[in-house]
């Protein structure tokens, strides 16, 4: 099975399906099998976006900062980047706000993708309100089996270069780091410490979901990473792990 490095965050481009310049897939970052939704049922929920145009997802931690994912914040100037918090479509509605700066992880690794996260820094703070809301970090993660759900404007199925204008949202599974990474399925040792998976048959999060909201028990568990196409039965979607990687959003912000 060849790896798709379609990072199964908002890698695909709205405006013609082309791929940002620096976004090269990894993985698939889309919502398959999703459902069409409303930011007030996901208020952390943000579309981050290139020159305008849908790039990938992220989470609204605080009025001045969104954690997203270290993909998607490569070859890339703030000075392109902008968020839009409060709107169930990426492209109108809600709120707009410019990128003051951003920080990936120290230890992110394109090869390996470990620690895939990053932070955003807006030049204006949030207004909290139904749809814009800050959501916590989990600080341990959940059982193996536990529900949880990944949202975003990715693609719907794997190949497509086409973007949902609408939230989407699917209800998968947790998949423990030791079982991902068992016979069980097909990553072995390429499931490191910073890693969580998650999965559903005939449900993940692909192109354009990439750094998008992993949730269980209403805390961020898991932020879209990458994967193996989209929802591939042997291979559950990859997200980097909140819970790993907590100590490090905290300090940085």
């Amino acid at each position: 099975m060849l790896k798709f490095v379609i990072l199964l965050s908002a890698v695909a481009c709205a405006l013609g399906g082309t791929v940002p310049e620096g976004l090269l897939p990894q993985l698939d970052g889309r919502i398959v099998g999703g459902t069409a939704t409303t930011i007030s049922s996901f208020p952390w929920q943000i579309s981050l976006q290139r020159s305008g145009s849908h790039s990938c997802g992220g989470s609204i931690y605080s009025e001045y900062i969104i954690v997203t994912a270290a993909h998607c914040l490569q070859s890339v100037s703030p000075s392109v980047l902008q968020v839009r918090a409060g709107s169930s479509y990426w492209n109108s509605g809600g709120v707009v706000s410019k990128v003051a700066s951003f920080k990936n992880h120290e230890g992110y690794n394109a090869n390996t993708m470990v620690n895939d996260i990053a932070i955003i820094r807006l030049s204006t703070a949030l207004s909290f309100s139904s749809t814009i809301k800050a959501i916590g970090l989990a600080s341990s993660n959940p059982a193996n089996g536990a529900a949880a759900s990944v949202s975003g404007w990715g693609t719907q199925s794997y190949g497509s270069s086409s973007l949902p204008s609408q939230l989407q949202y699917v209800n998968v599974n947790i998949v423990s780091q030791a079982s991902c990474a068992s016979s069980s399925y097909g990553y072995g040792n390429e499931i490191r410490s910073t890693m969580i998976c998650a999965a559903a048959s005939g449900k993940d999060a692909c192109q354009g979901d990439s750094g998008g909201p992993l949730v269980s028990g209403g805390l961020l568990v898991g932020v879209v990473s990458w994967g193996y196409g989209c929802a591939y039965s042997n291979y559950p979607g990859v997200y980097a792990d909140v819970a790993a990687l907590r100590s490090w959003v905290i300090s940085s912000v």
